[in-house]
């Protein structure tokens, strides 16, 4: 796959006096001289004098073509004779045109040579006739030779379901380095792997019943080549993509159904009427009621509410049969009504519509043995592990080295670990190893970019003249994001990808940390019972802290390298002081805690709030009560007494409880966002692996250019007109902190609408080949299409983790707003917090005007909160100083309005909006923090860099309860 630019001397304009401009050096020329550039980027960019004076010729493979290509070798193999007798056809369909053409080329060379009249050239007027009696015989050798072809065809085409699911998934497998550039995948080793499926497939003398076979054999065999390379995460992708992709290609599913599944542009909604659906899901009820084929879904859940409650409360919605007529929809039609009704388990359902459609043993297959995937490895097809954090893939290759008779100790393996300098020593190691037929292992090439190239060359000429033994593994770590990637395409495609990845949860997890030391560990120190203690709630202290990652930012706001080093030298640190204090048998706690969550934990965090959480885990797990058994370091899980190193591992496996939240100090609700980030973050990728150029006939799903333009055409319907600022600023003389800041925000708005509009305009007049499509409307187009809000909008606004279309309503929303409040610049009743692009700068006129008005120093004045017992609509008026705000959600726990303070989240309500705020300036000493947690506001549940605001919630609980159950309030949800 790739491009050829064919350079030809009579294309470039840069020649002068017989000389040619390459590489900036003026360089004489021959007149035959020809250039041919390849690459087998599948999209390239070069400069437009370079392509102005190229032919470009593109010879990419077509879904068609491949095909074609795959069903010929399909035929090769199971019936040769077909495929021979086409060929020979073929050749003879040739033949007969060619001596056709010779025949009348001679023939009107002999008419136009004769003088006179002809008809008195006798052997003219044989020749002719012998011409009409050849070109007849020929006619009809043709006309036998096509109704053969056409008899062949059909033989041929009995195969091609082999061949079109084969073609099929190429392109499906290709696509994924939209996930992840890690997996790359040549048409070489799919073919290979091609061929060995349809050597495996079981064999039936019934033609039909072959080529299920084969179909299925060919499916399974690329499947289980291609996920033995992808992470866990990227699995279900693959297989719902594949699952999809089949039932389309089957006309099984509908694919406009399908295109509402990815894209779910559901509308917003601010109540429901059953107890049990939120607002947004009942939005989305509301929006799927107006699809064909979904109409009365809506009255149906508000008339049946206890049979929808039981789906939307069950602990498997996936398995649940749905109430009425609704339980003979389709399988596409299920995924759609329990996207809105439990989004959470969407992960379940994919995979439960994939085991229904493929099989169970795509769900369910187990992972390949090394030594089997070893077998498909060769001299040209090295073996690449892609690494993740906690696993060492290369014991597998030095148990199997030992073996098959291939060791360091023999100097028939080397390792190398990759690094400065040793680039040299790697590839002479390659050399050496490929005449002598050694296995050579480099580790970490990620960590030499710029030599790269230079290995792709290498590997590519070793393999070439080299022993059949020679074998080459690699390790890299696959790069935090796209413009990081450095692994050259040459590697990644001819390699067989391997991903290893370590078990997940508390009890591996705490396992994990305590395999770090030993039973001689234990015994080390002096002071035993306490150290053996202390060092088992530091294992679990380290397993809360890198388990909690997997809860996203509620779990942590930024995602830090904890390792297993910090775990050891905290234990070691343990160790020294318990004996520097063996006369005083005191233990220094403060100390310790701060060594550990300042220093060696602490030293990785760079947020102040997670370094208030990891100060209140040691706080709670390093503590007296532990020498008494008597610590609770997580609900149903005490601090064990004082066993022996085997002792320690029995007791996680006999009490510690099942993975769940609770154990992290968690509400049961934060793994459920988990799953729902997760869930969305799938269908969001099966989104960006769906064809966006392709016509698909009578019915489909618009092409990319036509919902664009009507994307487009929607939006400039709606936008507003930009604010006349001097106008506005002309409509009052004051001046005071709020109308300043009213000024501000409608400034800011005009930036963002004059930006919108104008980036619109290019882009449509870009479509219609008015102007020349630049990469910053190809972004802006690519972002539409996927209904994402485009960068360029987004530097301009405020952050947002919403869709285009309910950031688009959250805009107009704002103007509203704005318009409102421009009318008289009266503070309005209610102050919507959400909507300002800088809602600080708000926050902090609530501090101006108050400090100005009572002449206070406003170093000396904080903002005082409180939560009012009512909504935005029944304010109407402001108050005498300070502001209503209202547009606040909390997240990890819920606001007890009647009791006025912070409680326990309901199951299910992720994201319970808060009533009316209250907030006004109050000088600092005044103000009573007693009873109440430092609660951190944040713009999205991105939160980290979204920080807004700290405001003091009232309390009967703990602050520490709320601050590891990660609770903050959300300006957008």
């Amino acid at each position: 796959m790739g491009f050829f630019f064919k350079y030809t001397s009579c294309q470039v304009t840069s020649l002068t006096n017989g000389y040619i401009l390459i590489g900036g050096k003026e360089c004489a020329y021959n007149s035959n001289f020809k250039l041919i550039l390849h690459t087998k980027l599948a999209n390239p960019h070069f400069p437009p004098e370079l392509q102005a004076q190229t032919t470009l010729i593109n010879f990419t493979v077509t879904p068609t073509g491949l095909e074609e290509q795959l069903l010929g070798q399909v035929v090769s193999r199971e019936r040769p004779d077909l495929e021979e007798l086409k060929m020979k056809l073929t050749t003879q369909q040739n033949h007969f045109k060619i001596e056709l053409r010779r025949f009348e080329d001679d023939l009107l060379s002999r008419l136009s040579a004769a003088h006179g009249n002809f008809l008195g050239d006798i052997f003219l007027v044989e020749q002719l006739e012998n011409t009409k009696t050849t070109a007849a015989h020929i006619q009809c050798k043709v006309a036998e030779a096509r109704e053969n072809e056409r008899k062949i065809n059909e033989a041929r085409e009995l195969y091609r379901p082999a061949a079109e699911r084969a073609s099929l998934l190429f392109f499906i497998i290709d696509d994924l380095s939209k996930i992840n550039l890690m997996y790359q995948f040549s048409l070489k080793t799919f073919n290979s792997v091609f061929n060995k499926a349809m050597e495996r497939a079981e064999w039936d003398e019934d033609v039909r019943t072959r080529v299920r076979s084969l179909t299925e054999a060919i499916t399974y065999s690329v499947f289980l080549y291609t996920s033995q390379g992808l992470f866990e995460r990227d699995k279900l992708t693959f297989l719902s993509h594949t699952a999809f992709q089949i039932q389309l290609k089957q006309k099984l599913i509908d694919i406009q159904e399908l295109d509402f599944l990815l894209r779910y542009p559901v509308g917003a909604s601010k109540v429901s009427p059953v107890p049990f659906l939120s607002a947004s899901a009942w939005g989305a009820i509301k929006t799927i009621s107006t699809i064909e084929g979904f109409s009365g879904l809506d009255r149906d859940i508000e008339s049946s509410p206890n049979r929808w409650r039981k789906i939307v409360e069950s602990s498997c919605p996936e398995n649940e049969r749905l109430p009425q007529d609704w339980k003979n929809m389709s399988s596409l039609q299920r995924l759609i009504i329990l996207r809105a009704l439990r989004p959470d388990r969407m992960t379940y359902t994919l995979r439960k519509f994939v085991e229904e459609s493929m099989g169970a043993k795509y769900v369910d297959s187990a992972r390949l043995e090394f030594e089997k995937l070893f077998e498909d490895s060769g001299p040209s097809t090295p073996v690449f592990f892609i690494l993740s954090p906690g696993v060492d893939p290369l014991r597998d290759v030095e148990k199997l080295g030992l073996k098959l008779g291939f060791s360091i100790d023999q100097g028939t393996l080397h390792n190398v670990s990759l690094g400065q300098g040793q680039e040299i020593v790697a590839e002479r190691v390659l050399r050496n190893a490929s005449k002598h037929g050694h296995w050579v292992i480099l580790q970490n090439v990620h960590l030499v970019a710029q030599w790269l190239p230079s290995l792709d060359a290498l590997l590519e000429t070793t393999a070439v003249v080299s022993h059949p033994s020679y074998r080459v593994f690699i390790t890299g770590e696959p790069a935090p994001c796209p413009e990081q990637h450095v692994i050259p395409r040459g590697i990644l495609e001819n390699a067989i990808k391997i991903t290893n990845e370590p078990p997940t949860g508390m009890n591996a997890s705490l396992h994990a940390a305590l395999s770090n030391f030993s039973q001689d560990t234990l015994d080390m120190c002096s002071r035993e019972q306490e150290f053996n203690s202390m060092l088992f709630s530091l294992c679990f202290f380290h397993s809360c802290v890198t388990e909690r990652r997997k809860f996203g930012p509620q779990g942590w706001n930024n995602n830090y390298p904890f390792s297993t080093g910090d775990l050891t030298i905290s234990a070691n640190v343990l160790y020294n002081y318990l004996e520097t204090n063996t006369k005083t048998m005191q233990v220094p706690w403060e100390d310790l805690c701060y060594l550990f969550g300042e220093i060696m934990y602490g030293g990785h965090i760079t947020d102040d709030w997670d370094r208030r959480l990891c100060k209140t885990y040691l706080q709670e797990f390093m503590h007296p009560k532990m020498f008494e058994m008597d610590l609770s370091l997580c609900p149903g899980f005490l601090s064990p007494p004082f066993l022996d190193y085997t002792g320690y591992h029995r007791y996680i496996d006999e009490h510690l409880p099942s993975e769940n939240p609770t154990l992290y100090g968690l509400h049961p609700n934060a793994e459920l966002e988990c799953l729902t980030v997760t869930s969305d973050n799938l269908l969001k990728a099966l989104l960006e692996l769906q064809p966006q150029n392709s016509s698909r006939g009578e019915g489909a799903a618009q092409s990319t250019e036509e919902k664009v333009t009507s994307i487009i055409e929607d939006i400039l319907d709606k936008l507003p007109e930009e604010y006349n600022m001097a106008e506005i600023m002309a409509k009052t003389t004051e001046r005071n902190p709020y109308t300043l800041v009213c000024f501000q925000e409608c400034e800011r708005m005009n930036l963002l609408l004059a930006e919108i509009k104008k980036s619109l305009h290019e882009l449509d007049l870009g479509l219609k080949g008015e102007l020349t499509f630049s990469s910053r409307m190809e972004n802006l187009q690519s972002a539409l299409f996927m209904e994402q809000v485009p960068d360029s909008w987004a530097r301009l606004a405020y952050s947002s983790t919403k869709t285009l279309a309910q950031w688009l309503n959250d805009l107009m929303c704002s103007c509203h707003e704005l318009d409102s409040w421009t009318q008289d610049f009266v503070l309005p009743a209610v102050v919507w917090l959400s909507g300002f692009f800088n809602p600080q700068s708000f926050l902090t006129a609530v501090l101006q005007s108050i400090a100005r008005k009572n002449k206070w120093p406003l170093d000396k004045m904080t903002l005082s909160v409180d939560v009012t017992k009512k909504m935005k609509d029944d304010f109407g008026h402001p108050p005498r100083e300070g502001a209503y705000i209202h547009g606040l959600f909390m997240e990890g726990a819920r606001w007890d309005t009647q009791a006025g303070v912070i409680s326990e989240a309901v199951l299910r309500e992720l994201t319970p909006a808060m009533p009316v705020l209250y907030v006004r300036a109050v000088p600092a000493e005044e103000r009573d923090i007693s009873n109440t947690f430092q609660c951190p506001v944040y713009r999205t549940k991105q939160r980290g860099h979204t920080y807004v605001w700290t405001l003091h919630l009232r309390t009967k609980q703990p602050a520490a309860k709320w601050i590891v159950a990660g609770v903050a309030l959300l300006l957008s949800v």
